[in-house]
């Protein structure tokens, strides 16, 4: 067993100090412990020396000062560590289940939309916020802090407004729009000419800003144009009008004939018929400011849009509506048609405005249909 001297211990305290530990408690500990190891494992005649730079340079990767660097931001970030661990899992988490959503979705199986949900939820609102304030932590510069919460924004903006996108909920496409001004108004230029001027970083910044233009410009590509949306909107109201106008023709022909109908099937038909024309005067009120309108379909006050039916009709009426075509169902003969249950606005209330007016009206078709079918 090595004996250390007086004049050794200061040896050492003094290569610790000057390698740049400068902590006190630290310093200490590290004397104690290469104390330790050479009292241990030096031979009585071995050289001091040669073994006490070959055991200290096991003690960090480049220099010394590692180690107090570590135990400062240890001491500083408490959490740190946590924080990794819940990032890393949180990812892990929400990538298992955005993978599981698709499938399902792909597959028409139950319970898609909730994976879905979960999973960008728990990418938006756990992952990359606590991504962003781990690398935020790590670079000394504010532009870097700057660069990196830019980034970290835009991609919680575009994978929220995918979300609503997916969930038909209102405010996708502006969601995804701010998030690629975000990405090539304000981080690209940042991110740019902060990495192009360091020459280790410049082809990776070069490389990594092509790749940001291409794929913004993708994913404009899959944006509806103004213009575009404009000419779908008159086309849906156009269809909108044709169809009402065909349902009126109907029953104005079944006016003309004699009623086959018994008294209580002739009032539930009554009930689902003017429940589907309450409901499409309400929601064509909110959408358009009018409940009934004709002629020119493409004024811009007058068009229907892409908005969730649910959103001017609240779920309880769509609710009534069903029970009373269930109703109505019951009283129907062999050679009546039945309004089906499945695949419409009965099934879906999270429907959009163009495609829940024509389920109403094609509701509204089977009754009048029905009431000029003996029974």
């Amino acid at each position: 067993m090595y004996c250390i001297s007086d004049q050794q211990i200061d040896f050492i305290l003094d290569d610790i100090s000057a390698r740049g530990v400068k902590m006190v408690s630290l310093q200490q500990d590290l004397l104690d412990h290469v104390c330790c190891i050479i009292e241990h494992n030096l031979d009585e005649d071995g050289d001091f020396e040669s073994f006490y730079f070959n055991e200290i340079a096991k003690f960090y990767e480049k220099q010394l000062v590692e180690i107090e660097e570590e135990t400062i931001h240890l001491l500083i970030h408490k959490n740190y560590y946590v924080m990794k661990k819940i990032m890393l899992v949180s990812g892990s988490v929400s990538a298992s289940l955005l993978c599981l959503g698709l499938l399902f979705k792909f597959l028409h199986w139950p319970g898609a939309s909730f994976l879905l949900l979960v999973g960008v939820v728990l990418l938006s609102l756990v992952f990359l916020p606590l991504l962003f304030v781990l690398k935020a932590k790590e670079k000394k510069e504010s532009k870097e802090k700057v660069v990196i919460g830019l980034g970290a924004l835009a991609a919680i903006s575009i994978s929220l407004g995918v979300l609503f996108k997916v969930m038909h909920w209102p405010f996708a496409n502006v969601l995804c729009i701010s998030a690629l001004f975000i990405m090539v108004f304000l981080f690209l230029p940042i991110y740019f000419f902060s990495g192009i001027k360091n020459p280790d970083t410049k082809v990776n910044t070069i490389v990594s800003s092509i790749l940001i233009i291409t794929g913004s410009a993708l994913i404009l590509t899959l944006v509806r144009s103004p213009y575009g949306t404009q000419k779908l909107y008159a086309e849906n109201t156009r269809t909108y009008l044709i169809n009402e106008q065909i349902l009126e023709n109907e029953r104005q022909l079944l006016n003309l004939q004699e009623e086959s109908l018994s008294q209580d099937l002739k009032k539930s038909s009554d009930l689902v018929y003017s429940f589907c024309q309450e409901l499409k005067e309400k929601a064509l009120q909110k959408e358009t400011g009018t409940a009934n309108f004709s002629g020119n379909h493409e004024n811009d006050d007058f068009i229907i849009g892409e908005t969730s039916f649910v959103q001017h009709v609240a779920s309880s009426s769509l609710s009534e509506l069903k029970n009373r075509v269930e109703a109505y169902n019951l009283k129907l003969t062999a050679n009546q048609q039945k309004i089906p249950l499945t695949n419409s606005i009965l099934s879906n209330g999270n429907t959009k405005m163009d495609l829940a007016l024509n389920d109403l009206i094609q509701i509204q078709m089977i009754v009048l249909q029905n009431q000029r079918v003996k029974s």
